[in-house]
């Protein structure tokens, strides 16, 4: 399997500029990126507009035209100077190696929030079949860093967009994990924003809202069990009183049954005597 590095080598040769209209290039539909900063996008094409584009972008020939490899904020910014025609490094890449290389650009370019590189990296899995390994592989990363980056996803949405408000790093994100509950996460999140915690901070938080769940969880336990042993009690209850209704019931047909009970602090004794032949009650 050849790393983005070794496949970048491996085509560099076949590479080769040309200018194409601006409106035939395609945005890649692997793009990680979901939000562009239209105030970053408006400095970039004033300094195009100024001193033109310093850096080609990458691009690829596909069925549907010219596709972007990586580029796709210069292209932005290049559409938005009002350019009709844009400088391109024509090469040759798989699908898999073209999402790769989108996202180590962005990766290396400006920062990718967490969330969107770790729904990039769960996508390409699943579009081309990559393990973790394989996949750590392709960016040039650790697997350990792969596997932290996909744990901020377990997150729920809500918690996810409370985070992204408040401006949360990824280590802040991945303190939260701890918490099952959706409501306290969420109150973590709103107590680390007021409070501007830091990430050492928010480990001593969470670690105390574990705590807590855990006392409640043991009260909650006992109660359940202290209702138990008194709904037993009452059932007791209901068995003797029971024993003591059939044993009436024998002596009512002249069966000289006894029931005789006794309760102590810890039990009750029951015992039920019966003739052995049946001796009619006088």
């Amino acid at each position: 399997m050849f790393s983005f590095k070794q496949t970048r080598q491996k085509e560099q040769e076949d590479n080769r500029m040309i200018t194409l209209p601006i409106d035939s290039v395609l945005p890649n539909p692997d793009q990680p990126r979901r939000t562009f900063d239209e105030a970053s996008l408006g400095e970039l094409a004033r300094s195009i507009s100024q001193y033109g584009l310093m850096q080609p972008v990458l691009v690829r020939f596909t069925r549907r035209g010219y596709e972007l490899i990586a580029g796709e904020r210069r292209w932005r910014a290049c559409r938005m100077a009002g350019l009709t025609h844009i400088d391109a490094i024509l090469t040759e890449a798989d699908d898999a190696t073209t999402a790769c290389m989108a996202l180590v650009e962005n990766l290396q370019r400006e920062n990718l929030h967490y969330f969107e590189e770790a729904e990039s990296y769960v996508s390409l899995m699943k579009q081309f079949g990559l393990t973790q390994e394989e996949l750590a592989i392709k960016l040039g990363r650790n697997q350990s860093t792969v596997a932290n980056k996909l744990r901020v996803l377990r997150l729920p949405p809500a918690v996810k967009e409370a985070v992204q408000h408040a401006r949360l790093t990824e280590r802040h994100s991945r303190a939260l994990l701890r918490l099952t509950n959706e409501a306290d996460m969420l109150s973590a999140v709103a107590t680390v924003r007021e409070g501007l915690l830091s990430v050492k901070e928010t480990e001593r938080l969470v670690e105390r809202m574990v705590e807590k769940r855990l006392r409640e969880f043991e009260e909650e336990r006992q109660e359940a069990k202290k209702a138990r042993v008194v709904r037993l009690v009452r059932d007791y209850r209901l068995y003797v009183n029971t024993l003591k209704r059939a044993c009436a019931e024998l002596r009512s047909a002249g069966m000289d049954a006894v029931c005789r009970v006794v309760e102590s602090e810890t039990e009750y004794s029951v015992t039920v005597a019966i003739p052995k032949y049946g001796k009619m009650a006088e």
